[in-house]
This record gives C-alpha cells, sequence and structure tokens, in this order.
C-alpha cells in the first residue's frame, strides 16, 4: 500500500475522473477483447507435427519445442453450470500450461465433455425431452462460463462422448476388446509374459491343433477335438475366452433404479452410490470386461508412473493381490472343500471353516447333526438342511458390499460337514457365514481365531476353540496375534515349523502341501471382472447383434456407429425398491423396429436381434485423451506418429525409458478406484494390440483440493442465504441472518446449501483474473480450502495495484519510465523471478503469487516504475492473470501476444546479496553470531538461532518459552 493511500481521506473520484481504473466494468471489457482477439488469432492453436492442425499460423509443430500434454478430468456438463468451486482444477492447468508455453514448450490443453450420465435421462424421464437437447443446452452454458475464465484450450479439438463420431470409436474399440483374448503366455512390450491378442489368432490355433479345446465349457464335451465341434460349440470355446464376454454371474440389481451396478457403484451400506436405492444379488445375462487379466500388469505398472502414493494404495488395494497357497480339505461325505490362505503356516491353528451361502458343498448336507454338535451352532433348527435352507433364504438379499460391511456381526450356521485338517488330521465343523462370498477366492476359508481378529469374534460368538501358532509375551491378553514371532504349536510327523519365522514356515508349508497332492502355492485377487451393462437409454448401444442361436455377433466396422433410437419412454422399469425377485426392463427394448434387424453379414440377409443394454458412462471416459491428438480421425482411432509424439515412451520431459502416457492429468481423488483403473485397463489393450505405444494413459496424475463454503442454518435447522448472513459479536453464535442467529457448518457448495456462489457472480463483481488470482492463492492446489468472497478483494487489490504501475488511470497513457532499475530494484526483481519460476514449475502457485505481490508493491514505492522492472512482472503475471497481462503487454509497445514470450530470466550477479550479523541472544544475552541475508525470514532465523552450539550450551537443556525474531539482525531466545 502507498503513501497516497493511507494518507487523509478525500472526496471519491468520479468516473469521469479516473476513467481508466482497473474496475469490474473495465476488466470486462479487456476479458471480452483478448478472448475475441485469441480466437481471431488462433492463439491456442496447439500444432501436431504432421496434418491438418497446424498453430494459427499455419506452422506445423517446431522440432525444438518439447511437447507437453496437460489434461483436466472429463467434465460432466450439468444444467446448473458451475460455481465457482468447479473451475479450481482448470485454472490450475491452464496456470501450467500458459506457464510451459512460456518455457518453450509445444502445449496441447484441451476440454471436451463426458456427456452420457444419468441426470440428463433422469431428466428426461421427468419431462419428456431428449437427453441430448438437455445435455448440449449444458454443454452451450459450460463452454460459455470457461470461455469467460480464459482458458487457453485448443477450441479445434473439443468434442463430447455423445458426439456421432466419437460413439463410433468408442464402439470400436469395444469390438477391438470383444475381438481379442488374453494369452497368459505370450510376451509382451514389457518384456514380462500376458498380452492382449486378436481372437482371429486363437481360432488359427485351435483350427490347427496348437492349442487344444479347453475343458470346462458349457455345451462341449471334454476331451474334444475343433474339427468335431459344430459352428455354434466353436463359438462357445472362443468366446469363452474373449476379454468382452456375456456371462450368467450374480450381478447387484437395484430395482429402484431399474438398472444392475458394478461393485464400485454401490456403497458400503448395500445401496446404490445414485440414489440411495437398495441393491440386491440376481444372476443375470450381463456383458463384462476382462479386467482381472491384467492384475498384475495394472498393480506392478503403479511403480512406473507419478502418481499420489494415497492414488496407487486405493488401486492396489483394490487389484487386492494376494500370495499364499491353495489348501484343499477332505470333507465327510461330502465333496473336496478348496481354500486359499496369505498364511498356510497357521494351518495348525485352524479350528473350523466357513464357507459363503452360495457354495455347492452346501447343496447337500448332512441329515442329522453329527455328534459333539453344540446347541450355539444350529440356529435352533431340529436339522442341518433346515438351518441351511434358512439361512440362505435370509442372506439372499444382501448385496456382496453390504455383507463385507456388515462382517462384525457373526451370524452364520453350522453345516453339518466336517472337514479334516491335513496338518494334523483333526475334523474341523464347517459352517456357513454371509460374511464370506462366493465371488472372492474359493468361496471358503479355513479359520484360524488365534491368528485373525474375524475369526476369533466367530469363534467366541460360536463357542469353537483357539489355537495360537505364534508366540507371545508373557502377559499377552487374549485375542488374535495378528503380528509376526516365532511359530509353536505347529509340528506333526513330517513337518515341524516350531521356532520359525513366519516367511519361513509359509514356504516350508508350502512345499510340504505340494509333495503329498495337498495344495500348492499361487496368487488370488480381489479385483473382479467389469460389469459393463446398463439397463438404460442414455448410453452408448453395443456394436453386436445375436443370430437365432443367441449367440453375439459383432458388427462390422462400417456399420458404426450405432445409433440411439427413438423410445416412446426414456426410463428404465423401474420397481418397488425392495422387490428383489424383479428383473430389468431396458428402454430400448421398446423400439421393436430397431431392436429387430435384418443385416447382411456375409451369409446373406437375416434376421438379427439387437442389445438393448447400453454401456456405462465410463466407456467414453476410458479413452477421451486419445481423442485430442486427433480429434477429426476418421480411419484410424489415433494416427501413430501423434500418439508418439505426444504420449509416447521418454517423450518431451519425462525421463529416458518412461512409460510414456499425458504429462499431467488433473482431477479429483474421487475417481481413483472408477476412472483410472477403467482407463489403464483400455489403454493396455489398445497398448498390447499396437493402437498406442504408451504403456500407460497418465503419466503424472495430481488431484487437485476442493473449494469448499460456509453454510448457515436458522433455529429449525433450515438452510439461510450465505451470502446475506453476516458477522455479529451480539448473535450467541457470532452471525445472524435478519437479526436471528444462526450456525455456521462447513463442507461442500450446494444449491440446497443455500451457499453457491457462481463464476457469473464473480464475473460480473470483480472480473476473471480477479477469480483467477483468488483461487489460485488460496493455499496449496492439493489441499481443499474454504471460499471467502470477502477475501477475493485482495486480488483485486494486486491487478489494481499492477495497473496503476503501468496506467495512468486518469488519461490511459503509459507511464512507465526507460530509467534503469535501481540496485536494490533488481534484487528483488530478479529474486522474483528465480523463485517464481521455481513456484510455477512445482505447481506451487500460491506462493508464486504471494512473491509478484511483493515485487508489485515494492515497484509502487517508485516514483517512476522502470520498464526494464515492470515488463517481467507482466510476463510473470500472465499464466494467472492471462487478461490483464495481455493488455498491458499491448499498452507497452508489443504488437505479439505475450502467451509464447519467453518466461523471464534470473540474472546469477543480482541473486548475490550483502550479508548481515545477526546477534543471537539467549534471555537478553549474546551467545553467538551469525551472517545471514537481508531478506532472511523469521523462520529461517528461528531454526538458525535454535541450532547454534552457543544457544544450545545457554539453555542447557531448558525448553524454550518463545523465540523473538527482530529479522534481520536480533533474535533473542527466551527459556522457559
Amino acid at each position: 500500500m502507498t503513501s497516497q493511500e493511507i494518507s487523509a481521506p478525500r472526496p471519491a473520484a468520479t468516473p469521469d475522473e479516473v476513467p481508466y481504473r482497473y474496475t469490474p466494468s473495465l476488466a470486462a471489457k479487456i476479458e471480452a477483447r483478448w478472448q475475441d482477439e485469441w480466437d481471431r488469432r488462433g492463439t491456442f492453436f496447439t500444432p501436431n507435427p504432421t496434418g491438418h492442425l497446424t498453430d494459427g499460423a499455419g506452422r506445423h509443430a517446431e522440432p525444438g519445442r518439447r511437447p507437453f500434454f496437460v489434461m483436466d478430468m472429463f467434465p460432466y456438463p450439468s444444467g446448473a453450470g458451475l460455481h465457482v468451486g468447479h473451475p479450481l482444477g482448470y485454472i490450475a492447468t491452464d496456470v501450467v500450461g500458459r506457464f510451459r508455453r512460456m518455457q518453450g514448450d509445444n502445449v496441447l490443453h484441451a476440454l471436451g465433455f463426458d456427456a452420457f450420465g444419468l441426470p440428463a435421462e433422469q431428466y428426461a424421464v421427468q419431462t419428456g425431452q431428449h437427453p441430448r437437447v438437455t445435455t448440449e443446452a449444458n454443454i452451450a452454458i459450460m463452454q460459455r462460463q470457461l470461455r469467460r475464465l480464459g482458458l487457453a484450450h485448443d477450441p479445434r479439438r473439443s468434442f463430447a462422448t455423445i458426439d456421432p463420431e466419437y460413439m463410433r470409436w468408442t464402439q470400436w474399440i469395444f469390438l477391438a476388446i470383444y475381438n481379442s483374448w488374453y494369452d497368459e503366455s505370450a510376451p509382451n512390450a514389457d518384456g514380462g509374459l500376458g498380452r492382449a491378442r486378436p481372437i482371429a489368432e486363437l481360432e488359427a490355433e485351435l483350427a490347427s491343433g496348437a492349442r487344444p479345446v479347453p475343458d470346462g465349457v458349457p455345451g462341449v464335451p471334454a476331451g474334444a477335438a475343433w474339427a468335431d465341434l459344430d459352428e455354434p460349440a466353436q463359438r462357445r470355446v472362443v468366446d469363452a475366452h474373449r476379454l468382452a464376454y456375456l456371462s450368467e454371474t450374480p450381478v447387484n440389481w437395484a430395482p429402484g433404479l431399474g438398472t444392475v451396478l458394478a461393485n464400485e457403484e454401490v456403497t458400503a451400506d448395500g445401496r446404490s452410490e445414485r440414489g440411495n436405492m437398495p441393491v440386491f444379488q440376481r444372476s443375470l445375462r450381463q456383458w463384462n470386461m476382462r479386467i482381472t487379466a491384467y492384475a498384475d500388469r495394472l498393480a506392478d505398472d503403479l511403480d512406473a508412473i507419478d502418481w499420489p502414493e494415497k492414488v496407487k494404495s486405493m488401486q492396489r488395494h483394490w487389484i487386492g493381490r494376494s500370495t499364499g497357497a491353495r489348501v484343499r480339505f477332505a470333507v465327510e461325505g461330502g465333496a473336496e472343500l478348496e481354500v486359499f490362505t496369505t498364511r498356510p503356516d497357521t494351518l495348525f491353528g485352524a479350528t473350523f471353516m466357513v464357507v459363503a451361502p452360495e457354495h455347492p458343498l452346501l447343496d447337500e448336507v448332512p441329515v442329522q447333526w453329527p455328534d459333539g454338535t453344540r446347541s450355539a451352532w444350529t440356529g435352533g433348527f431340529d436339522s442341518p438342511a433346515a438351518a441351511v435352507a434358512a439361512y440362505r433364504a435370509e442372506t439372499a438379499g444382501r448385496s456382496a458390499v453390504e455383507r463385507q460391511a456388515d462382517a462384525g456381526r457373526k451370524t452364520g450356521v453350522f453345516t453339518g460337514h466336517l472337514a479334516i485338517n491335513p496338518v494334523d488330521g483333526a475334523p474341523l465343523p464347517v459352517f456357513t457365514a454371509d460374511y464370506v462370498l462366493m465371488g472372492y477366492g474359493t468361496g471358503a476359508i479355513m479359520a484360524v481365531p488365534g491368528g485373525d481378529e474375524r475369526d476369533y469374534a466367530f469363534a467366541q460368538a460360536f463357542e469353537l476353540p483357539v489355537v495360537y501358532t505364534v508366540a507371545a509375551p508373557e502377559g499377552t491378553p487374549d485375542g488374535a496375534r495378528t503380528g509376526d514371532g516365532a511359530v509353536i504349536n505347529s509340528a506333526n510327523d513330517s513337518l515341524d515349523l516350531n521356532g520359525m519365522d513366519v516367511v519361513t514356515a509359509k514356504d516350508r508349508t508350502i512345499a510340504w502341501l505340494q509333495e503329498r497332492g495337498l495344495g500348492e502355492g499361487t496368487t488370488t485377487y480381489r479385483l473382479r471382472d467389469w460389469l459393463f451393462s446398463r439397463q438404460r437409454y442414455w448410453g452408448e448401444p453395443f456394436p453386436i447383434v445375436y443370430d437365432e442361436h443367441d449367440q453375439p455377433v459383432a458388427l462390422p466396422t462400417s456399420a458404426l456407429p450405432v445409433t440411439l433410437p427413438e423410445v416412446p419412454d426414456y426410463a428404465p422399469r423401474t420397481f418397488d425398491p425392495h422387490d428383489a425377485e424383479s428383473s430389468p426392463e431396458a428402454p430400448l427394448g421398446r423400439n421393436e423396429d430397431w431392436v429387430n434387424v435384418t443385416l447382411d453379414l456375409g451369409d446373406g440377409p437375416k434376421q438379427y436381434r439387437r442389445d438393448t443394454n447400453t454401456m456405462p458412462n465410463w466407456a467414453g471416459s476410458c479413452w477421451y485423451y486419445l481423442r485430442y491428438l486427433d480429434p477429426d480421425s476418421d480411419q484410424v482411432l489415433v494416427d501413430p506418429e501423434l500418439e508418439r509424439y505426444w504420449m509416447g515412451p521418454g517423450h518431451g520431459s519425462q525421463p529416458e525409458g518412461s512409460i510414456g502416457g499425458v504429462d499431467l492429468y488433473v482431477g479429483g481423488v474421487e475417481h481413483a478406484v472408477l476412472h483410472l483403473l477403467y482407463a489403464r485397463f483400455w489403454h493396455k489393450v489398445l497398448h498390447d494390440l499396437g493402437h498406442v505405444s504408451a504403456g500407460e494413459p497418465f503419466y503424472t496424475l495430481f488431484n487437485q483440493g476442493y473449494i469448499q463454503a460456509y453454510a448457515y442454518t436458522d433455529e429449525r435447522g433450515v438452510h439461510v442465504p450465505a451470502a446475506e448472513v453476516v458477522e455479529d459479536p451480539a448473535a450467541g453464535t457470532g452471525y445472524s441472518w435478519q437479526g436471528e442467529a444462526v450456525n455456521r457448518e462447513y463442507g461442500k457448495m450446494g444449491k440446497s446449501l443455500k451457499n453457491v456462489v457462481t463464476p457469473d457472480e464473480m464475473y460480473a463483481e470483480y472480473g476473471a483474473d480477479t477469480l483467477r488470482v483468488y483461487e489460485m492463492s488460496m493455499g496449496p492446489l492439493d489441499l481443499s480450502r474454504p471460499w471467502e468472497t470477502r477475501a477475493v478483494v485482495g486480488a483485486q487489490r494486486f491487478l489494481q495495484r499492477l495497473w496503476r504501475n503501468v496506467v495512468d488511470e486518469g488519461t490511459g497513457a503509459t507511464v512507465v519510465s526507460d530509467d534503469e532499475p535501481s540496485v536494490e530494484t533488481l534484487r528483488v526483481l530478479h529474486r522474483t523471478i528465480a523463485e517464481v519460476g521455481d513456484d510455477m514449475a512445482a505447481m506451487r502457485v500460491n506462493t508464486a503469487i504471494a512473491k509478484l505481490i511483493v515485487l508489485n508493491n515494492h515497484l509502487t514505492t517508485l516514483d517512476r516504475v522502470p520498464r526494464a522492472a515492470v515488463e517481467p512482472l507482466v510476463l510473470m503475471t500472465a499464466p494467472v492473470a492471462p487478461h490483464i497481462a495481455e493488455e498491458l503487454w499491448d499498452r507497452l509497445g508489443h504488437e505479439e501476444s505475450l502467451t509464447y514470450a519467453p518466461f523471464p530470466v534470473a540474472d546469477p550477479a543480482h541473486l548475490v546479496e550483502e550479508s548481515v550479523t545477526c546477534v543471537l541472544q539467549v534471555a537478553g544475552k549474546v551467545r553467538g553470531r551469525v551472517e545471514v541475508a537481508p531478506s532472511v525470514s523469521d523462520d529461517e532465523l528461528r531454526e538458525l538461532a535454535l541450532a547454534d552450539a552457543g544457544v544450545q550450551r545457554a539453555l542447557d537443556g531448558r525448553a524454550v518459552r518463545t523465540v523473538v525474531v527482530r529479522a534481520p539482525k536480533l533474535v533473542n531466545v527466551v527459556p522457559a
């Protein structure tokens, strides 16, 4: 703040006296002008190295410019438009992109729209308006708001997933996956084994006899020869290998939504993420993606990408890779029972077994309870058959997620079966309980209550014995021993584990089991195949028809895209949310002319039936980054040369030998499992098939925080308009609305909370550049922060002072001088250049802005602002406030946009500072001295003082009450 600004009050100036003051109205004019000018010039046209996409001057990418691909997570166009929390990530990537352009990089930054989604479909159900009409109107709203923000996107590369040409390639990728299989023995590009291959190669190997017909395919005799099978049987064999396949499997059915859901779309309470509807287990014929084939590569390749460790951990947990052993238990009077365990060394501690209610072992159970059955095991029933049937009926309506979430509530019954422990021959009672899931592992577990808390709780509830196999210190309380320790109580005539550590005992046990044919070492996964069917209208139709045998037939690529037909009703048939016996009825099935179609697919015209399900909305977002590279391609998915240039291994600034991918991907952590895992899977299939060179889609991932807001409720708990609430010391809560005390709460923005602030409001009241500076200065990008409209004025004042340093508010004339800056100004300037450059490169935009403010404030103290100092300031400000920077650059006499002007470079000669002697005191007495820079911070001095040997001697172990810092010349440490 200058001396003039803190002088005595004076009459307010009229607009006529200061016609060139940087006001919101002037900011709006400047911003609109430069947005139009950027469009006219093609300023943000990103040139490809080849093809028709050039820069605004018609030039291809310069060989000397490094490619840098920065990307935001796909936005869904909501009818409500944006609130101020939405642009945070978009501004951040725009700042990075603009900075990298000024660093000489060829920056690709574009934004499309993830336009298939349930909200538009629900609106169509309510109003009868086609979802496309609603969605396109919403896209127009969002495009207007984002353009007003001044984002440097290449507009030629924008698209929506609902565009027919985009749908065509989404369906093409589905067919590429459908027409592929995973060969576990084939070498892959990473040097390991396992990759996708075209299904035609599998057919050729089966036909030649190079690969035998596998056993276990329904309707195909064991040991059959390929030539002996008829065409339908051959197709069943091939279809069983496809990466996209149909199966009759248990699914999560939400009657209240009328659709099935992937496991990831079901909450821990067994309800749908959208709509909070009950979810039930049903067996239905659905499309699946064989993502499990890629489980190891999806887990291992996390080490090759630069992602937050939290996200990597979430993906590893979801994949759930576990190494251990499969162990076979004989069952008295029943089939053999196989379990997977990560701790085969604890077999001697197994005292019972548990199977899922769906396990086939329960299809036949003993007629009566065996000797030794406790009353606590029977559930009050007279026979195992009655107990098992009742328990199966009780658990049938609960989803897998709900059962896992409720595992702490131990329920179950004894099945009457007794299994034989292979290591000691002890009979183990076999229970059924719903916390064991048929879809995970083998659907059966060996229970070791001495080493597992869940098993211990079950043992306590059902009066079962506990045997410890790991030693613990004397006095250890009862309960499961889950830590490591020496093995105890674990020996038979041919296997003695006692005294071993856990790792050695595991290896020895697996070897013992394998020698006797009782088990083998193996790896299992928590990851399940991706359920890919939705009983909805608003999604990509499957490019599949069904023949007279009800077998799927892929459409030729010439028949793509398969577009959505008109239907009389957009809603899938919904049912009572609790009607677990209902079945899906998709909206597409209501257009008979579309469903039943005559096609010539090579065998002459035949009648076929289309698939009435649609793909999930994840399909379009699995590959959209590739469309940015080559948005008009109609011959190939993406030009290989363009993909290698923008995403190939080791391209641009990525390390030599990197796995490749998008250079910077910014979005919310909520997509850690769903979108990111699905996109990685699709990409790896495309990689195996030779369509892309990068081994991963996204090399660097950055999760931005969220802008949250305060909301206020009155005494009834009803939300009141946050904008009308005032601080009120007289109110008991400190806040009031219309004179009444209100309570403040903190969280997300939302219409129902009456605390939404829109970008449009901020544009009108402050301007887009002020909004950009405020959002970037609120704190580190990866942390959430509260919105405070009143604090926006600080960002506005920075820009107003910057404007006054260049422009006379009364005349509009440029007021900078051509004088050489003083030594002090040069030191401040070049220190700022060095530090801001470092901060921008590390995405510490908030601290970069703070340093720009310091430099700007320094310039306001000068009688005349030197051009040599203010021009670098304008350039450094451009990434965060591009409109005002362009305007000032223009007024400073530059004809070219500053978009591609070089970012200032610090002169090392001006970074050398004179040193100052700082006196270090303890309780007012001098105990040391240290040479520091004049600009040293209070925190740095505090650390230097407390680390000084003389200070430490004077403290003599005493605690410190406070540290008084008078930078840069004095620090006084006050002992407690």
